[in-house]
C-alpha cells in the first residue's frame, strides 16, 4: 500500500511541475545560481544557463522528458567545452605571487650549492636560499636559471660556461 501512496505522490509531484514547467525551470536557475554563488568553481553555472533556455523552451509543446534531455544535453556540453575556456580567461584556481615572475630568469650563486646541502643565491639584489634542481654542484660565482619555487627555496640549474667573476658577487 506504500508503494502505490509513493507512486501516487510522484506522478501528482510530476503533474504539478509539467503543469508549471517554466517556473520549474526558473526554479533550477535560481537554484544553480546559488550554488555557484557559494562555491564558485564554475560548474553550475552552465546548469543555470541551461536552465535558462529551457525557460523558453518550456512554452513550447515539448513534454517534460524530453525538456530533461534537452537540459542534460546542453548544460553538459556547456560544461565540458566552455568551462575550460572560462576558467583559462579568469585564472580561477591559481593565485599568482611575485615569485612567480622570477621562473625562468638568471640568477646568481653567492654560496656553495650541493647535492645534499642548500646554498644561496641572488637575483634583483634579493637573497634567496637555493637548492640544484638536479642533484649537481654549482660554485659561487655562477649563473644560473630558476626552474621552480617550492616555498622560500629556489630550485636552480647552473648555466654552461656562466662564470662570474669573485668581484662582481
Amino acid at each position: 500500500m506504500m508503494f502505490l501512496l509513493y507512486t501516487g505522490d510522484m506522478v501528482y509531484i510530476l503533474t504539478l511541475i509539467s503543469q508549471h514547467l517554466p517556473w520549474f525551470w526558473f526554479a533550477v536557475v535560481v537554484l544553480c545560481t546559488i550554488i555557484e554563488f557559494f562555491t564558485f568553481g564554475l560548474t553550475t553555472v552552465w546548469f543555470g544557463i541551461g536552465g535558462i533556455v529551457m525557460v523558453f523552451l518550456s512554452f513550447l509543446p515539448i513534454p517534460f522528458i524530453w525538456q530533461m534531455l534537452i537540459f542534460l544535453l546542453l548544460s553538459t556540453t556547456l560544461l565540458i567545452f566552455t568551462r575550460p575556456l572560462v576558467v583559462k580567461k579568469l585564472h580561477v584556481g591559481k593565485t599568482k605571487t611575485n615569485a612567480d615572475s622570477l621562473i625562468g630568469r638568471r640568477a646568481l650563486v653567492i654560496q656553495k650549492i650541493t647535492r645534499f646541502d642548500s646554498g644561496e643565491a641572488k637575483i634583483n639584489g634579493t637573497v634567496w636560499t637555493a637548492r640544484s634542481a638536479d642533484g649537481s654542484e654549482i660554485m659561487p660565482g655562477t649563473e644560473c636559471v630558476i626552474e621552480r619555487i617550492e616555498g622560500v627555496t629556489l630550485y636552480v640549474t647552473a648555466l654552461p660556461d656562466a662564470f662570474v667573476s669573485p668581484e662582481k658577487i
